[in-house]
């Protein structure tokens, strides 16, 4: 007798244990099928469009009479290269990271074939096409400025290394830091403000280096027009119209050796504007002139 009530105690203790823990088993992970989030993420050229996307899970604990579900979170965050101009019967290329929650890890495209995340300005994600993605921890440094900004954009810059910004952080005045230099061998983040060889830049809604030369896309006037100077030298403007309805909120910028302007796709070619004659209607369709659509 005595020792069935020990027996007793011992499990409702048991229990309290599990109680007290939420579920004494191991918490199952069940991912659901196919992916979900995509967004373009860049171009590799005037063919290949890079498209950024993630899987969902949803995690089951065993309480003491029965399973309890969390909420759908998200991780695997995922890669794929599709061709937007003829239709393919899928990517030519993807890879998945293990990650279980996401990592930030497509905030932008860095170069025509790097990929860049993380936890800027901290540290920075790269994820280069065809191969695994790898974290640099960076050291941050401040030269003639103050007061640190987000970082949406990073592109190429002088001498090798990439400029930072962010959202219209070329013109703060005062102290505030306008910039950044990324140099990923000395893993060093340094914030600045624009010297006077630079500060015509100061308007761009997007810049980059291409042949060390200073390219500069700046989107303004009424109606939207799109400016391109090189070298604070005015080259080149598409003007607002047909397929180009810009607004205030449009995004343009440089997208590796290509231009992602308001979800029209074109190039520079000898210092002009020439546009592939494709737009994006979503991360996985895309539209010729001739109304012909390339969908995954």
């Amino acid at each position: 007798m005595k020792g069935g009530i020990y027996r007793l105690i011992g499990a409702a203790m048991t229990a309290l244990v599990c109680v007290c823990m939420w579920g004494c088993s191991e918490d199952k992970v069940r991912w659901h099928e196919g992916f979900v989030g995509s967004k373009v993420v860049g171009f590799l050229n005037d063919s290949l469009v890079i498209v950024g996307s993630h899987q969902q899970r949803t995690e089951s604990h065993e309480g003491l009479f029965e399973p309890y579900w969390d909420t759908i979170e998200s991780g695997h965050e995922r890669l794929c290269v599709y061709n937007y101009r003829v239709q393919e019967d899928g990517p030519r290329w993807c890879a998945v990271l293990d990650e279980l929650n996401e990592t930030n890890a497509f905030r932008g495209q860095m170069t025509d074939s790097i990929i860049w995340g993380g936890d800027m300005p901290n540290s920075i994600r790269l994820w280069k096409v065809g191969e695994t993605q790898h974290e640099v921890k960076l050291k941050k440094k401040f030269e003639g400025c103050s007061n640190e900004f987000s970082i949406l954009s990073i592109k190429s810059w002088l001498d090798g290394r990439f400029i930072a910004r962010g959202n219209r952080s070329l013109n703060m005045k005062g102290d505030d830091c306008q910039y950044a230099v990324l140099d990923t061998s000395a893993k060093t983040l340094t914030f600045k403000r624009l010297d006077e060889g630079l500060m015509w830049i100061n308007d761009c809604d997007d810049v980059q280096i291409w042949e060390d030369d200073v390219y500069c896309l700046i989107l303004k006037d009424r109606p939207m027009n799109l400016y391109l100077i090189k070298n604070a030298v005015y080259l080149d403007t598409l003007l607002q119209g047909k397929p180009y309805g810009w607004t205030d909120y449009t995004k343009v910028g440089f997208a590796g050796d290509m231009l992602n302007l308001g979800n029209n796709i074109c190039m520079i070619v000898d210092d002009r504007f020439s546009c592939v004659g494709v737009s994006i209607r979503g991360a996985l369709e895309y539209m010729n002139e001739n109304g012909i659509s390339v969908i995954y």
